[in-house]
């Protein structure tokens, strides 16, 4: 069962809501949506641009997975997005760059932010947040952002509103979140995976205390980037800023 949309004009964060909310003992889940945010966060403490017309929102959710478990979760996230976007953007535009970013026509759409913790109840909460580039794509930043609006079918006018993305990325989140509980998380690592590209090329992996660089091999069964460097040996990624192709 999809769990209810709850859309709110205004918030700081929809992960912070989320959290709040779970810190308060709340089990049930929850699709938490801000036309606005006014403290949007990105990964590693960056911040998220919030123009209204975007998509903010965010899964509040409680599992009994193991950390590690639970943490594939950001998988199913970017295909729901990928889902999304693909019902309205011109065929072929749609891709994944590892981990979890999604792109149109190779630039940033939508980026992804777990976040967990214990829960009071047991288990672990987690604040799946989404944020997607529907009418907006922020300037000046590393890499070039675009937004849906640019990249429409012939036969779509406009991007979706919020009520009505919030609803399509809550279908596909359901859909592909019951194959990964029924099937376990192969299934859901083969369309990801046939959905990112890069993953056979050039690399450049920052992981905050180093720089690592070579050819990528592919993903291990985890979902971690296997990366070659120049001296043979094989490094694990599970978490980093990383470029690829000629980027790299």
């Amino acid at each position: 069962m999809i769990p209810p949309v709850q859309v709110f004009d205004e918030l700081d964060s929809t992960n912070a809501e989320a959290r709040r909310r779970a810190e308060a003992g709340e089990v049930a889940s929850a699709w938490i949506v801000a036309r606005r945010q006014t403290a949007g966060r990105g990964r590693r403490g960056r911040s998220w641009e919030s123009e209204t017309g975007n998509l903010f929102a965010t899964l509040a959710h409680i599992t009994h997975k193991s950390p590690a478990e639970a943490a594939q979760v950001t998988f199913v996230a970017a295909l729901a997005v990928a889902e999304l976007l693909e019902a309205f953007a011109a065929p072929g535009t749609v891709s994944i760059k590892w981990p979890n970013d999604v792109l149109l026509a190779g630039e940033k759409a939508a980026g992804i932010l777990v976040e967990s913790g214990a829960h009071p109840a047991g288990g672990l909460w987690l604040a799946v947040g989404m944020g997607v580039n529907l009418a907006h794509a922020p300037e000046g930043t590393e890499r070039p952002a675009s937004s849906l609006v640019h990249h429409l079918r012939s036969d779509v006018a406009y991007p979706p509103s919020v009520e009505a993305a919030a609803g399509v990325l809550a279908e596909a989140f359901e859909a592909w979140r019951g194959r990964w509980e029924t099937l376990g998380f192969q299934p859901v690592l083969d369309a990801w995976t046939a959905r990112t590209k890069g993953l056979d090329g050039p690399c450049v992996a920052r992981l905050g205390h180093e720089t690592v660089s070579g050819v990528a091999e592919g993903v291990a069964p985890d979902g971690s980037l296997r990366l070659r460097t120049a001296d043979g040996s094989l490094r694990l990624i599970s978490a980093g800023d990383v470029f690829f192709g000629e980027a790299a």
